[in-house]
C-alpha cells in the first residue's frame, strides 16, 4: 500500500478546486485532475475513493473552515450589534481571502452534494445563530421576523458588497473596491433597519 504524501495531497486539493470551479462538476474528471496535479491517476485513489468522495471531502473541509472562521471571537450571548459586527468582519475576511473556496462552495450549495457536505456543521451553526437571534429579540434589540426576512436584511447586503468587490465592478459597471468605510456604512444602515 502506498503512503500518503501530505504535500502531494495539498497539490491535488488545490488543483481539484481550480478545475471544479473552472469546469464545473460535469467537466471535471479524475484523469484531468491527475494531469493538472502531475500525478498518476492511481495516486488520487490513495486520497479519495472516487470523484464524489473527492468533491464531498473537499467540500466538508471548506465548510468546516468557513464555520470556524465565522465563529472566531463570536459570543452568541453578546449584545446584538457587537455580535453582528464580528459576524460581518469574520465573513468578509474569510470570503475575500478564500475566493476559490467560496466559488466552489457556491457550486456545492446548488448541487446534489449540498446535504452530504453540510450535514455535520449545520446543527452547530443553526444553534449558535438561534441563540444569538433569540437573545437579541428577548432583550428588545431587534424585531422578531421570519428567519428568511432577518437573514436577508442582515447578510444579503454584505454578500452583495463582497460580490461586487470580487467582480471588481458595481452594478453600474463602474470599478468597485470594498473599503472599510463602505462596509461599515452599510453595516450601520443594516442595524437601523432591523432594530425595534
Amino acid at each position: 500500500m502506498r503512503i500518503r504524501d501530505e504535500h502531494k495531497e495539498q497539490i491535488v486539493k488545490q488543483k481539484a478546486l481550480e478545475l471544479l470551479v473552472s469546469q464545473g462538476f460535469e467537466g471535471f474528471s479524475m484523469q484531468k485532475l491527475a494531469r493538472a496535479a502531475n500525478v498518476s491517476p492511481a495516486t488520487l485513489y490513495i486520497y479519495y475513493k472516487d470523484k464524489e468522495d473527492l468533491i464531498v471531502s473537499i467540500g466538508r473541509e471548506i465548510a468546516q473552515k468557513h464555520n470556524e472562521a465565522i465563529f472566531k471571537n463570536f459570543d452568541p450571548y453578546a449584545p446584538f450589534a457587537d455580535g453582528l459586527k464580528i459576524q460581518w468582519q469574520n465573513r468578509a475576511e474569510f470570503m475575500m481571502s478564500h475566493k476559490l473556496e467560496m466559488d466552489f462552495f457556491e457550486q456545492i450549495k446548488n448541487s446534489s452534494f449540498r446535504e452530504a457536505v453540510t450535514e455535520n456543521i449545520v446543527a452547530e451553526f443553526r444553534e449558535k445563530m438561534r441563540v444569538f437571534m433569540q437573545n437579541a429579540i428577548q432583550r428588545g434589540e431587534i424585531k422578531a421576523l421570519p428567519i428568511e426576512v432577518s437573514w436577508s436584511i442582515l447578510y444579503a447586503p454584505l454578500y452583495n458588497l463582497i460580490r461586487f468587490h470580487q467582480e471588481g465592478k458595481s452594478i453600474t459597471g463602474d470599478p468597485f473596491v470594498l473599503t472599510d468605510e463602505v462596509l461599515w456604512q452599510t453595516f450601520d444602515l443594516v442595524l437601523k433597519g432591523i432594530k425595534n
